[in-house]
């Protein structure tokens, strides 16, 4: 076995989500909100994996990437795995309600309710809920409207004088979907599905029945972009051509209540026209993602222990951000130093009179984005602001559209990336009169999920590192430009064939009678390419250590192939996100942070951006954080060719390498 099929590795990924919804160390509401985290990676999985790979099989594709078989059977193995996850997906929400039983705390249904509940509710319906509902009656001539696979539906069945009518309830997204009842035993939590089935007599008065039931179900659908290849059509346009299309996508999963009565089941599917295939049975509730809100009933040890991001130590009451850089290279590190350093940075650069441009690359940001905020700042402040933005940033599309708008009317230059590749770099560029400020990160700018993604930033007054980021966004303004880069690998000029030198030379050094390592830490490891050479340099003897959150496609541990390589994951309180690159280079390792994952689109079919680490200080901080990585006894994954996930342990005391690397840097600003 030389690879892992990609669609199968991530299954696995969102495995170890799942598990940390098993793990009785973690606080008990953050065990919902990981089901709530696998549900919304699952979402995610369905509309752009399962859509890909059922799009494929309708165009007649056969060979599958690291799979023995067809892609029709690709498809039947990771169904099976899904649906053997939602059983213990199944099982973990139970097993942790029954927990919240043992604190006084029930989650309870519409059946559940004494009388004073009753009257509690459906005041609640009356006030916040009815006005949002509109329930659709369904037959068998008229057509179902177009569903939103965000949203929760439920069915309803209403049985009248030997009649059978259907109906089809929106379950509204803009109230909170779960309300606390307190009494005199404790706290409830019921969710708004509930609430409205406890209604539906309300919702349907005007019927007259011996019966009424809503079950719910979910819906899924193809979220994959189909361009209009119309060169009069602006990319704008083009786009929210696109969007709309996603909205009418065709269905690839439609998740039920197990206890939906066959007729109720059986007309839905042919009305939405659902393959069988596609079908999934569920519990009583769905749309899991929302539980990533569930209430904390306001006790401190249902939920992790606050750790609020920290200075960086050279920033510490620092009226100027912009002079500490020309002094020495700043590196960095959240969630556990403060973001807002780079929209300080942002803020006096729109201030400073010597600073004359800006320039920066957007791939997501906030909803209530304080980078925007800083660069219309600039604008007014009279500095020439150029912003490229990524239109297509799947899921972010709309977004983006609206602030490269805002950001135009304000006067702002809006670059829509480079024809044929998508931008996914993470780039500032700051002019001053008299020398360049730089930006190179592993992150968006996005100060939300910069609280709970791990990744990097360089903010450096490098000369050489200025002048070829400043080269990139010559390629965004310029799309004909093909500069040379000797400090940076770019995407998808020269990255690829770097990392090959990088690792060719470590084969080398070993040969000669050195000491070898390289150490990896990224998202994702699929690209056969890099994963053949990482395989010469084990055999080789290089030591490899790789760190890998979510898509592994090499195998550790086979003899004459990767005995040399050993791989984890770490699944935590925090999203590990950042890309490191560690060679060991005869004793003076070589570093690098980079915007891309060893993946075939990052590679060949992205801009994306690798920098140098270069100041000592940050070298040897960076090694560290990597230790505290391998040394994870707690939330680590051992990666293996049989998927298994099971947890590294050893005999040693509990080492959390998150935790850990926290009080490092809460350590740094006392030294």
């Amino acid at each position: 076995m030389q690879f892992v099929n990609r669609e199968l590795s991530w299954l696995s990924f969102n495995d170890r989500v799942l598990q940390e919804a098993f793990d009785s160390e973690n606080p008990i509401i953050e065990r919902i909100r990981f089901l709530g985290i696998y549900s919304n990676n699952m979402d995610e999985f369905f509309r752009v994996r399962v859509a890909t790979v059922k799009r494929i099989i309708a165009l007649g594709g056969k060979t599958v990437s690291a799979y023995e078989g067809t892609f029709e059977d690709l498809l039947e193995d990771m169904m099976k795995i899904v649906k053997k996850q939602q059983k213990k997906f199944e099982l973990a929400y139970q097993k942790i309600l029954k927990e919240l039983e043992k604190e006084n705390i029930q989650h309870i249904n519409e059946n559940d309710l004494y009388d004073d509940q009753i009257k509690e509710l459906n005041a609640y319906f009356a006030e916040k809920i009815e006005d949002q509902i509109v329930p659709i009656l369904l037959d068998k001539k008229r057509a179902v409207s177009r569903l939103r696979d965000s949203m929760i539906y439920l069915a309803v069945k209403i049985n009248a004088d030997k009649k059978t009518m259907y109906a089809l309830i929106e379950v509204p997204d803009t109230v909170n979907r779960f309300y606390v009842l307190n009494d005199k035993f404790g706290q409830k939590v019921i969710l708004i599905d509930d609430i409205i089935r406890l209604n539906l007599d309300r919702l349907f008065h005007i019927f007259t029945y011996d019966s009424i039931e809503a079950y719910t179900f979910k819906f899924t659908r193809d979220a994959e972009i189909d361009y209009d290849d119309d060169l009069s059509v602006s990319i704008v346009d083009k786009m929210k051509k696109g969007i709309k299309g996603r909205k009418q996508g065709d269905p690839v999963r439609f998740v039920y209540d197990e206890q939906m009565p066959d007729d109720l089941f059986k007309f839905l599917i042919k009305k939405l026209d659902v393959d069988k295939n596609e079908v999934i049975t569920g519990g009583k509730y769905h749309n899991f993602k929302d539980f990533m809100k569930f209430p904390s009933f306001n006790k401190k040890e249902y939920t992790f222990k606050p750790m609020p991001p920290v200075f960086h130590p050279d920033l510490v009451n620092v009226k100027s951000i912009i002079k500490q850089v020309f002094e020495k290279d700043i590196l960095l590190h959240y969630p556990y130093q403060k973001f807002e350093h780079v929209i300080d940075l942002l803020r006096e650069a729109a201030l400073d009179p010597k600073v004359e441009s800006i320039k920066i690359n957007l791939y997501r940001v906030a909803k209530n984005s304080q980078i925007i905020n800083a660069l219309i700042n600039a604008i007014k402040n009279d500095k020439e602001v150029t912003v490229i933005v990524e239109l297509q940033a799947r899921f972010d599309e709309e977004n983006n559209i609206y602030w490269a708008r805002v950001l135009k009317e304000y006067g702002a230059k809006i670059i829509f990336g480079v024809s044929g590749l998508k931008v996914h770099s993470k780039l500032i560029l700051i002019k001053r009169r008299d020398k360049f400020i730089t930006h190179i990160g592993t992150g968006n700018f996005h100060e939300k999920t910069a609280r709970i993604y791990e990744d990097f930033s360089l903010i450096t007054a490098d000369p050489g590192i200025a002048s070829e980021v400043n080269k990139v966004f010559v390629l965004f303004e310029n799309n004909l430009d093909r500069s040379i880069y000797k400090e940076l690998y770019v995407s998808p000029f020269n990255t690829r064939r770097n990392f090959v030198n990088l690792i060719n030379q470590e084969i080398l050094n070993v040969r000669s009678g050195h000491d070898s390592y390289i150490i990896l830490k990224m998202n994702n490891l699929i690209d056969s390419t890099l994963i053949k050479k990482l395989y010469d340099a084990s055999n080789a003897g290089v030591k490899i250590s790789l760190i890998i959150r979510g898509m592994c496609g090499l195998v550790p541990g086979i003899p004459k192939q990767s005995e040399n390589i050993r791989v984890i994951s770490i699944v935590g309180r925090y999203l590990e996100h950042s890309r490191v690159m560690v060679f060991s280079n005869k004793g003076e390792p070589k570093i690098y942070i980079s915007s891309a994952d060893w993946m075939g689109r990052n590679l060949d079919k992205r801009i994306e951006v690798t920098a140098p680490i270069k100041d000592p200080d940050n070298k040897k901080e960076i090694l560290e954080y990597l230790d505290f990585q391998l040394k994870d006894n707690c939330k680590a994954r051992i990666i293996d060719q049989m998927q298994k996930n099971k947890y590294y342990r050893d005999d040693k005391e509990k080492f959390d390498s998150q935790e850990r690397t926290y009080k490092y840097y809460k350590q740094k600003l006392k030294n």
